[in-house]
């Protein structure tokens, strides 16, 4: 099957009518701009920051890169114009067996990225793809439809992971996820960090001396270029690269990719809403730009459209989150701190009331065998102390610092679909497993959680015997494990069991770390809760 630019185009646009001006400009027209450069030249490879695809669907999938030769450079290399890039799809991978292929504009309002959305494919089977300009060719990569709707479905696996800190580790766990047999990827956010160069000095990490591993380009990110390049920077790493060209990615953003603990409107340095909806906007473009995602999440202004559905046949239903966009502003400074009458305000939310409505409204109409609510922060309601005589200290920047959206959540799980509602989340740098009670004295979990630890955030990291380790697995009978190692988590889900496995990585500031699986725990569909596998 052949599909022409024309017809990409224009069945991207459909179901979009109300979407921005800036949207129908850059994708609606068929023929080739005025400035196209129609003999592009490149210095070396303009596809140095690899391949990726990502949103799938039954019937297709995004695919996706970015051209810059010199990417750390002012424009990634490039000259400052739009040009066509050659794409093709297959059915192996030697690419023999084409069936798709056409042509897409990378433009330089949008880094010269490209977003092909690849429609009409068969369910349930991987494809290859690559992309061409001038000379040159891309690396190949691997992408996977999902089955049908109806298609009944024994066996689903897929990898959660996130925070991937540059400075603070080789990205030793996206080499294993990318030789791991998954499905997909759930990226949970903080793909990029956004402070400035550590500098060649040392800082204290897990109260020791610590000197980073390779360091930041450039000040703070604030600008559009700043943002961009220090994607570029992060995706320059081989070991990212081959997990993005190995299967298909789910993306979400948390903070990192803005300004650390952002929350709506709002920043944590007391900037104005109207300036820091400026920062908010060029970095949502600048996300957009380096993610494999669809038309439907082009940003408008400091708006991103990031929650969304997707289907795997009868098994599961998949939910995607947004818990930063559309959140109320943290209580108490947004330190660790007792859970105070704020954190049960009515008019306090995480999610915002239009997005939990679709998600109520998601999960009362779902008819697969499980569903899965991937969001970027803790669920868990955990409690430490700093010392046996302190107060019980929670973070307000979890979902225990939003115990009214988080009940009302819960609650609905607990009477719309009891016992097939699986979360899984990241952020806090660390493994958790554990139940998810409605009250602390309930009997009977909600749900339960699996916290995918960070790729390299926290560096090698202390293990499962310090002080705040102690402190959760006193404090908190429904949590079953927690480890301070990096790592990833390995979903497999079955008919009737949903498995988790977390995996660890015994060091991260020395190259080819082992990877190992620290605890791996099991759910029964109908009976929430975890058991040791």
């Amino acid at each position: 099957m052949s599909v022409s630019r024309r017809s990409l185009l224009l069945g991207g646009m459909a179901g979009f009518a109300g979407s921005s001006f800036m949207l129908r400009q850059v994708f609606a027209a068929e023929q080739a701009p005025r400035n196209i450069e129609k003999n592009p030249k490149f210095v070396s490879t303009p596809f140095t920051l690899g391949v990726a695809s990502g949103d799938p669907e039954a019937d297709g999938f995004v695919i996706w890169t970015r051209l810059a030769p010199t990417p750390l450079e002012e424009a990634g290399g490039m000259v400052l114009k739009p040009m066509w890039v050659n794409w093709e799809v297959s059915e192996d991978e030697h690419m023999s067996r084409i069936v798709a292929r056409g042509q897409a504009l990378a433009h330089p309002e949008l880094a010269h990225s490209v977003h092909v959305e690849v429609a009409g494919l068969k369910a349930a089977r991987p494809y290859w793809y690559r992309f061409r300009v001038a000379d040159y060719q891309s690396a190949l990569g691997r992408a996977q439809t999902l089955p049908a709707a109806g298609a009944s479905v024994e066996r689903a696996r897929f990898a959660v992971a996130g925070c991937q800190h540059y400075e603070e580790g080789h990205y030793t766990a996206w080499r294993a996820i990318a030789q791991e047999p998954v499905d997909f990827v759930y990226h949970y956010g903080d793909y990029i960090y956004e402070g400035a160069d550590s500098g060649p000095g040392y800082r204290k990490m897990n109260g020791q001396p610590f000197k980073v591993l390779r360091r930041h380009m450039g000040p703070e990110c604030y600008s559009l270029d700043e943002y961009r390049r220090r994607y570029a920077q992060y995706k320059t790493d081989p070991d990212l690269q081959a997990a993005h060209a190995a299967t298909s990615w789910f993306v979400s953003f948390d903070d990192h990719e803005v300004d650390n603990n952002w929350a709506g409107d709002t920043d944590q340095d007391g900037t104005p809403e109207e300036v820091f909806l400026f920062r908010r906007a060029v970095a949502m473009q600048a996300y957009y730009e380096h993610m494999p995602l669809r038309r439907r999440s082009l940003p408008n202004g400091s708006h991103m459209q990031i929650y969304r559905t997707a289907r795997y046949g009868d098994l599961l239903n998949v939910f995607v989150l947004d818990t930063r966009q559309y959140r109320s502003d943290q209580v108490y400074g947004d330190k660790d701190g007792p859970q105070g009458r704020d954190v049960w305000a009515a008019d306090r939310s995480m999610t915002g009331q239009t997005q939990e409505q679709w998600l109520f409204n998601g999960l009362a109409q779902s008819d697969t065998r499980w569903n899965l609510l991937a969001h970027q922060v803790m669920m868990l309601n955990l409690a430490h102390r700093k010392s046996a005589s302190s107060p019980l200290l929670y973070s307000m920047d979890q979902w225990s610092g939003y115990l009214y959206s988080r009940k009302r959540l819960l609650e609905f799980v607990q009477a719309h679909c009891p016992g097939n509602v699986v979360n899984v989340t990241g952020d806090a740098h660390r493994h958790f497993a554990g139940d998810l009670l409605v009250n602390p004295d309930d009997k009977q979990p909600a749900s339960v959680e699996f916290l995918a630890t960070s790729i390299t955030s926290g560096s090698d990291g202390v293990g499962d015997d310090d002080a705040f380790s102690r402190s959760v697995r006193h404090e908190n009978p429904w949590l079953k494990a927690t480890t301070d190692k990096r790592g990833y988590v390995l979903c497999d889900v079955g008919r009737d069991q949903w498995r988790g496995d977390l995996k660890i990585v015994d060091q991260v500031m020395q190259p080819n770390g082992v990877t190992s699986a620290y605890a791996s725990f099991v759910t029964e569909r109908g009976h929430p809760g975890l058991q040791k596998a």
